[in-house]
């Protein structure tokens, strides 16, 4: 359920092996799945004590057991700046972080949690427990990705994916375009984030990869 894939770093798949996935770094939840991945969350963090919870996005397949969570624990939720009233205000509001059509009305629906009152709004240079935040929207409106560089850990939340999430086949892959609000901004973070060469890298979906070759020849291949 938990695996430390880095010092402090820990991978909670929360949906198959990592369909969709959350972190912890140190006392800090990183995402929370869905709305029904309370349970799983709860259950591999059971000897872990949080100090806070941040989201890479505000999407429902990241924040839906956010206020669950976020109550259960009594720890406070950060958001970039960006995301603070559309987290505050909840499924409604979301539509307008990411495209609006009949699958992301769907996941809307099923999938987000309640809205939860942020404690911080994040933005570039922020420190999380030794990772600086980089600020990388495209894919939503104030898409976060984490950056420990001692050790070149990357967190990229959904900038990239390791999965095609309606297959599963694995292998890197841009966002799909029916979730992303801005397809031509995400890839100018693609390559930027490419360009740190990270060690490890860890996604929303798809399992951790460690091969900064791979994320460059990628990179390489998008305009």
């Amino acid at each position: 359920m938990i695996t430390e894939v880095a010092r402090d770093v820990f991978h909670i798949p929360l949906l198959g092996t990592a369909s969709i996935n959350a972190y912890l770094i140190g006392d800090v939840l990183i995402d929370a799945g869905i709305r029904s991945s309370a349970s799983k969350l709860e259950r591999a963090l059971i000897a872990h004590k949080l100090r806070a919870h941040a989201l890479t996005h505000v999407h429902s397949d990241h924040q839906g057991s956010s206020h669950t969570i976020c109550q259960a624990r009594k720890i406070p939720l950060w958001v970039h700046e960006e995301e603070v009233e559309i987290m505050e205000k909840g499924a409604p509001a979301m539509q307008h972080n990411s495209p609006n059509n009949t699958i992301t009305q769907l996941q809307r629906h099923f999938w987000a949690g309640k809205a939860h009152p942020v404690s911080r709004a994040l933005q570039a240079g922020d420190d999380i427990n030794g990772f600086e935040v980089l600020e990388t929207p495209g894919h939503a409106r104030g898409h976060i990705s984490l950056w420990r560089e001692t050790d070149k850990t990357l967190i990229i939340g959904d900038v990239l994916t390791n999965m095609n999430v309606l297959t599963t086949q694995a292998g890197l892959r841009e966002p799909l375009s029916i979730f992303t609000l801005d397809i031509a901004q995400n890839r100018q973070h693609i390559k930027r984030l490419a360009k740190l060469e990270p060690a490890l890298v860890l996604f929303g979906h798809g399992k951790p990869l460690r091969d900064p070759e791979a994320l460059l020849r990628f990179s390489s291949t998008i305009e």
